[in-house]
């Protein structure tokens, strides 16, 4: 029996940038456990997005503070007249269709974004840093990273995430094969969804001893 960890995120999202170390630290201390970990865009609307620099800035100090940071994140990749950020969420997902399934072109296009204040919004920019990361021909990048079928699974992943009735991201889903499912929305700290994975990997096994010694449930 395995136990599924599903990061819901947006790649141009402070928060996300804060849980990065969290994330790594749970594969860290379930890689050689039966816990399988995915990722998907939950896409941010433009009521979510900053409406301007100043308050973007605002934000930033605010989550900077609460994630004790020794630094500020920069707010120059923010364009006013982006109502989505389509670009460098379609070419991370995109990414997974030339192999690269881990994290390092999502993590580049952050860095670009929230670090170093680049124009991420703009599909030359994000291209040219994705398809670095990637190791793979820009072209051929950005010609799959705008297909309809990549934008509809980001599409889709973004309502798999509102069904979830959360607002927060990042959402971590964690679920088990016997049923069971926790949701940790905003959540920056990899304690509290390692100690559920520890629940569930233990319920787990639970029923799999209860298999071993009796089989499968009688049919009347």
């Amino acid at each position: 029996m395995t136990v599924k960890v599903t990061y819901y995120l947006e790649v141009i999202s402070s928060w996300c940038y804060w849980a990065e170390p969290a994330w790594a630290e749970l594969k860290r201390l379930f890689a050689d456990r039966p816990v399988e970990f995915d990722w998907c865009i939950a896409l941010l609307d433009a009521p979510a997005l900053p409406v301007s620099r100043e308050q973007c800035d605002w934000f930033y100090r605010r989550s900077g503070m609460i994630a004790r940071a020794p630094f500020m994140l920069n707010s120059g990749w923010l364009d006013p007249a982006l109502r989505e950020y389509l670009a460098p969420n379609l070419l991370a997902e995109a990414a997974k269709d030339f192999g690269v399934t881990d994290d390092r072109v999502r993590l580049a296009l952050m860095r670009a974004a929230l670090r170093e204040g680049r124009q991420v919004g703009s599909w030359e920019v994000a291209t040219s840093i994705a398809a670095r990361a990637a190791g793979v021909d820009e072209a051929a990048l950005h010609a799959r990273a705008n297909s309809p079928e990549v934008e509809a699974r980001v599409r889709a992943s973004t309502t798999e995430f509102h069904a979830l009735q959360v607002t927060q991201r990042p959402t971590f889903l964690v679920e088990d094969d016997i049923g069971d499912r926790a949701v940790f929305s905003g959540l920056i700290k990899a304690a509290p969804i390692t100690t559920a994975i520890e629940a569930m990997l233990d319920d787990a096994a639970a029923y799999a001893s209860w298999a071993a010694h009796f089989g499968p449930p009688p049919k009347a």
